[in-house]
C-alpha cells in the first residue's frame, strides 16, 4: 500500500494549465506562418505584375522604334492612329513600299473592361501582359508637346500599371521614334 506514496505526478490543474499555454503559443505560431506566408504571396504578385509590365514595355518599345521604317522612302509614315489606350503603327519590313497588314502593321491595345495588354501583328490580337490595370500613351511631338495627330508624333510616352492591389508595379518609358517624317 505504500508504493503509491513516493510517486508524485500531475494533478488535472496543472495539466490544463500546460495544454493552455500550449494552445497559446500553437496560435502565435500559426499567426506568423500566415503573416509570413501573406508577405511571401505580396512579393510574388509584386515580381510577377514588374515582369509582365517590364516585359509589355520592352516589347512595344521595340516596335515603337521600328514603327515608320520605310527604306523606299514612300512617305508612309509611323503611326496610324494615336489613341491613349491603343496605338497602330506601320513599318514596312520588305521594303516593297506598301504595308502589308497581315504583318507590317502593329496594334497594341488595352480594351476596356479587360487586364490582359494585347499585341495584333496580323494574326489576331496575341496576350502580351495579363493582370493589366491601365495602360496609357502619350504623344508627343517634335517639340516635346502633346499631339493627337498621328502625322505628328515623334515620341510616344507608355505607362503600365500591372499587377493587383498591394503587388502591383507602374512602369514608365517614353519612346523616341526614329523612322517618325514629320511633316
Amino acid at each position: 500500500m505504500d508504493r503509491w506514496r513516493g510517486q508524485t505526478g500531475h494533478s488535472l490543474v496543472e495539466m490544463l494549465v500546460a495544454a493552455a499555454v500550449m494552445a497559446l503559443v500553437m496560435a502565435a505560431t500559426l499567426s506568423l506562418l500566415q503573416a509570413g506566408l501573406a508577405a511571401s504571396g505580396w512579393g510574388s504578385a509584386r515580381v510577377e505584375a514588374q515582369q509582365a509590365a517590364r516585359v509589355a514595355l520592352e516589347r512595344i518599345s521595340r516596335d515603337l522604334r521600328d514603327a515608320g521604317y520605310d527604306p523606299t522612302e514612300a512617305g508612309l509614315g509611323a503611326i496610324v492612329v494615336a489613341e491613349p489606350s491603343r496605338v497602330v503603327l506601320v513599318r514596312d519590313l520588305n521594303g516593297n513600299g506598301a504595308i502589308d497588314p497581315t504583318h507590317e502593321r502593329v496594334t497594341w491595345v488595352l480594351r476596356a473592361g479587360e487586364t490582359t495588354l494585347r499585341r495584333d501583328a496580323g494574326g489576331g490580337a496575341q496576350p502580351v501582359a495579363a493582370g493589366v490595370r491601365r495602360f496609357a500613351l502619350a504623344y508627343l511631338d517634335g517639340g516635346g508637346m502633346p499631339t493627337n495627330d498621328p502625322a505628328r508624333v515623334a515620341s510616344v510616352r507608355v505607362e503600365i500599371e500591372a499587377g493587383r492591389t498591394g503587388g502591383e508595379a507602374i512602369m514608365t518609358t517614353q519612346v523616341l521614334l526614329r523612322n517618325a517624317r514629320l511633316w
